[in-house]
C-alpha cells in the first residue's frame, strides 16, 4: 500500500488530510541548497534622504531606558557626541526633561556621503516617572556617551512623628 506524504500543514495541525485541499508538501518547495545572499556594492555616492538636509525646527529622538531597583529609579540615555556641559537635565518629583544639541564638528559635502543616518541637531525628551522621586538626592553622570540619572524613590509609607510645640 502506497502512503501519501503528509504536508507541512497536516503535520503541524495533526490533520489526516482527508478534509483539506491538496496542498503540496512544504518540504518539497524548499530548495536543497540556499544560494548566498547577493552582495550589493556601492559604485557611486548615494544621496541621503531629502529630510536629512532640510533646515527645519525638527528635533531628534533620544531613546531611553528607565528601570527601577527597590530604592531608586534609573534612567539611561545614549548622548554620544554631546559633552556633559552641553546637556540640560531638569527633574521634578514626577518628570525628567533632557535637552541638548549634537553639533556637526566638520563640514562634509553632500556629494561625498555614501550613507547618512546619524542625527545632528537639538533634541528634547520628557519622561514621566512611574513614582515620585527625591529631587534633592538625585544625581546624573555621563561616561562614554551614556547618560545615567539615578533618582531615589520617595517612600510614601514612611511616617515621621512631629512634636507639637506650644506657642
Amino acid at each position: 500500500m502506497l502512503t501519501k506524504k503528509r504536508s507541512f500543514f497536516e503535520r503541524l495541525s495533526g490533520s489526516d488530510g482527508a478534509t483539506t485541499d491538496d496542498f503540496d508538501s512544504f518540504d518539497d518547495e524548499l530548495p536543497r541548497s540556499t544560494p548566498a545572499a547577493p552582495v550589493t556594492r556601492i559604485s557611486r555616492p548615494v544621496p541621503p534622504p531629502p529630510h536629512m538636509h532640510e533646515e527645519e525646527d525638527t528635533e531628534g529622538q533620544l531613546p531611553v531606558d528607565v528601570y527601577q531597583t527597590p530604592s531608586e529609579i534609573v534612567l539611561r540615555a545614549f548622548v554620544a557626541g554631546v559633552r556633559a556641559d552641553e546637556l540640560n537635565v531638569s527633574i521634578s518629583r514626577d518628570m525628567v526633561v533632557i535637552e541638548g544639541s549634537r553639533a556637526v564638528r566638520e563640514q562634509i559635502s553632500d556629494s561625498d556621503y555614501f550613507s547618512q543616518e546619524l542625527f545632528w541637531g537639538s533634541f528634547t525628551r520628557k519622561i514621566l516617572l512611574p513614582q515620585e522621586i527625591d529631587v534633592e538626592n538625585s544625581s546624573a553622570s555621563s561616561k562614554d556617551g551614556l547618560l545615567t540619572i539615578i533618582m531615589p524613590k520617595l517612600d510614601k509609607a514612611r511616617q515621621t512623628k512631629l512634636k507639637v510645640k506650644s506657642i
